[in-house]
């Protein structure tokens, strides 16, 4: 089964984790892999949120007039965390 954003984040951060407590990684990189992660998670979310939206449209779920872009940006990107909090 694919791993979800979730899952892939969940995983990536402890991994982090390890490393700091090993002292392979400091404070100020631990920073910018954090917010690197943030956003390869941001856009595998969407991927994922994108291809659920086409699966359904493929099956006769969904009859909106929406492209898949369309439809992630007005349902999601307006509650998305901005770049600048992560």
């Amino acid at each position: 089964m694919k791993e979800t954003a979730v899952e892939w984040l969940i995983d990536e951060s402890m991994k982090l984790v390890v490393q700091y407590m090993k002292g392979t990684l400091n404070e100020d990189t631990l920073d910018d892999v954090i917010y690197e992660l943030g956003t390869k998670a941001k856009e595998m979310e969407k991927q994922e949120i994108i291809a659920a939206y086409w699966s359904s449209y493929k099956e006769g779920q969904y009859s909106g007039d929406k492209t898949a872009d369309e439809y992630y940006n007005e349902t999601y990107k307006q509650q998305s965390v901005t770049d600048d909090t992560l």
